[in-house]
């Protein structure tokens, strides 16, 4: 059993930054990755990025590569979605998850373990 906590959401205006959080605790041995995703008012679940425990690889979504980067502090069992240059179109709740899986996955089924979310919101 894993548990997920997000936060470090918000208000923010376009242009600017934002770092999210997420700390693990339980029994994380199987936890292989971590991602980020996002839902917006009336929209589907979408994929933000992804990364590995074991060596920090990372893959992220076009609409966010370049801008958003994960990161990740082992010690501290926490990931991290540092998000710059934001726009309205980012504003969404945002959910860390976990994966048994050995690579980086984008598909929502791939992860077992979730968070309760954290809201971001951008103004323009």
């Amino acid at each position: 059993q894993v548990q997920l906590v997000e936060s470090g959401g918000g208000l923010v205006q376009a242009g600017g930054s934002l770092r999210l959080s997420c700390a693990a605790s339980g029994r994380t041995f199987m936890t292989n990755g971590m991602g980020w995703f996002r839902q917006a008012p009336g929209q589907e679940r979408e994929f933000v990025g992804a990364i590995t425990w074991s060596a920090g690889t990372t893959y992220y979504a076009d609409s966010v590569k370049g801008r958003f980067t994960i990161s990740r502090d082992i010690a501290k069992k926490t990931v991290y979605l540092q998000m710059n240059r934001l726009n309205p179109e980012d504003t969404a709740v945002y959910y860390c998850a976990g994966t048994r899986t050995l690579w980086l996955t984008a598909t929502l089924s791939d992860y077992d373990y979730w968070g309760q979310g954290t809201q971001v919101t951008v103004s323009s």
